[in-house]
């Protein structure tokens, strides 16, 4: 036990140096530059030329998006002009361009027959097993409502009548293609204090007038037609007009400061953010409700209620803005180097284990000194090299041993 105590003792008090054994192998030494070239062409052809990793890099932009349709189309036999048709006016990043809408007029509060088939009934106890159903138009009251005996009847609700009935069929308005979407995005990277527009300064109100976006021809156009942005997602007004749809424009800037700023500008891209759905059998496209009000001579409220069918834009912004900074240059030059070591490391790995010889090369790559083997060998010769052995040559420059692939078998 005591011995075993003394021998963990002995072993954490030790030190470890490098010993520098130079192998005179072609295979060894291919590999070892093959492997160190890859290293190198990483950090410079990715990190630093693709990823720009010399760089600070501001990923907080601050972004304003506002937006503007123009356009006229026909719905129930009327133009519809952009107050028609667009939700909400305030021309914001997020708003909807109605395709199609079910009109329910003269809707007073009171008490009338449902007008969904689900709520269908022979008896008053066909009616008790709704209450408190979400899906209808109203409150159910409980009674079965028929106009005759034999007839089949529709529960009572108590809310808004007549009930809607949004099964109608409504011819879409595809005029919707021929609509112009504005978009004015102004951005700014605090950490540079750099301000930005999606448009150059220098385009004049005429040129802005008059164009149309297109991604080769005319990138910095900030006016889109609706039918080539539906294009672009693979969609068409015929597509999405009937029940809507969801379209997301991104705006993506990716600014290098380090060159000038006029090269700072920004790349649409779009795409139908709900895809996922549009087989769906429920929950299929965009719609929603909104009812105007009026008042009779006498003081009683009454509605119109509108279904819309639309397609909604989400106008999106991202991106950042690199330039060139010491820190981290400095530490990513630093991993590079380190990285340059890897070669030695699967180097180290073939001669100590897969080649001939490994145990040779073991041997002469690990070497245990103790302070007895020093004394020792001091004592029989100072100055002298007991420790090489006949065959293995020593620079005397370095410190290293340079061992020959013809010294040991391979």
């Amino acid at each position: 036990m005591a011995s075993l105590l003394l021998g963990c003792i002995t072993n954490f008090f030790t030190y470890e140096t490098t010993k520098s054994v130079v192998v005179k192998s072609w295979s060894v030494g291919i590999i070892n530059r093959i492997v160190q070239l890859l290293i190198i062409t990483y950090f410079v052809g990715w990190v630093f030329y693709h990823e720009k990793a010399y760089q600070v890099s501001d990923t907080g932009i601050e972004s304003s998006v506002m937006t503007k349709v123009k356009g006229f189309g026909y719905q129930h036999n009327r133009v519809m002009d952009v107050a028609d048709y667009v939700f909400p006016q305030q021309g914001a990043g997020v708003f909807c361009i109605m395709t199609k809408v079910i009109i329910t007029e003269n809707q007073f509060q009171g008490k009338c027959a449902e007008s969904v088939k689900m709520f269908s009934c022979d008896t008053d106890e066909d009616c008790h097993k709704h209450f408190g159903a979400i899906l209808s138009n109203g409150v159910i009251t409980g009674v079965c409502l028929k106009s005759s005996n034999d007839s089949k009847g529709q529960c009572e609700i108590e809310g808004w009548c007549p009930a809607e009935n949004d099964n109608l069929k409504i011819t879409p308005m595809l005029n919707v293609k021929n609509f112009t979407i504005f978009i004015k995005n102004s951005i700014r990277f605090p950490l540079f204090n750099v301000t930005r527009g999606n448009f150059p300064s220098t385009m004049t109100s005429e040129e802005i007038k008059n164009c149309t976006y297109h991604p080769e021809t005319n990138p910095f156009c900030p006016i889109f037609r609706v039918g080539d942005v539906l294009n672009r997602t693979g969609q068409t007004v015929d597509n999405l007009a009937d029940k809507g749809g969801e379209i997301g424009i991104n705006i993506e800037w990716k600014c290098n400061l380090d060159l000038n700023i006029e090269y700072c500008m920004p790349k649409y891209s779009f795409t139908r953010l709900d895809a996922p759905f549009a087989k769906n059998a429920v929950s299929k496209g965009y719609n929603f409700r909104f009812a105007k009000y009026f008042k009779t001579e006498n003081g009683t409220e009454f509605r119109t209620l509108h279904k819309a069918f639309a397609i909604r834009f989400d106008v999106m912004v991202t991106g950042n803005a690199g330039k060139f900074d010491t820190i981290p240059t400095l530490i990513n030059l630093v991993a590079a180097f380190t990285s340059v070591g890897l070669g030695t490391v699967l180097c180290d790995i073939i001669l100590l284990n897969f080649l001939k010889g490994a145990e040779q090369y073991k041997a002469k790559k690990f070497e245990e000194v103790s302070e007895a083997q020093i004394e020792a060998s001091l004592a029989q010769s100072p100055g002298s090299q007991l420790s090489l052995k006949a065959g293995i040559k020593s620079s005397y420059d370095s410190g290293a041993i340079s061992l020959a692939t013809s010294d040991q078998p391979i």
